[in-house]
């Protein structure tokens, strides 16, 4: 029976997430996040609409950007057999009358995997 926990707790160990493991899963995330609230709500000015022309591509093609944004703006607990991430981004104005939602995300990473504990957001403006 220690022979098993022992080798559980190897196992959950080695297959820990790193932070950079956690960026790519939260670059692609946030690519998700941003296409449902910029393109598919239409948050943008109807000039900027018609100017994009694809505006799931254009944020799909972000995703490396997003990853490189969601490491800064994360916090990483390593408890040995897991870690939990707190990642919180936006806020930032994107134009004058255009204020990105802000998303803070707690996520727990073991053995390889990614789940989600909590999620919170605050919506963006458009004045």
């Amino acid at each position: 029976m220690a022979l098993l926990l022992g080798g559980s707790v190897t196992a959950l160990a080695v297959t820990n997430p790193t932070k950079e493991d956690y960026s790519v899963h939260a670059g692609t995330q946030l690519v998700g996040l941003a296409t449902n609230e910029l393109c598919d709500q239409r948050v943008f000015p109807l000039v900027l609409q018609l100017w994009i022309k694809d505006c799931p591509r254009l944020i799909a093609d972000q995703e490396s950007t997003l990853a490189s944004l969601a490491n800064q703006f994360t916090r990483r607990w390593n408890l040995g057999v897991a870690s939990v991430y707190l990642t919180t981004v936006g806020g930032q104005d994107l134009l004058p009358t255009l204020r990105l939602p802000r998303y803070s995300v707690t996520t727990l990473g073991a053995a390889g995997q990614f789940w989600v504990l909590n999620t919170q957001s605050d919506a963006g403006t458009l004045e």
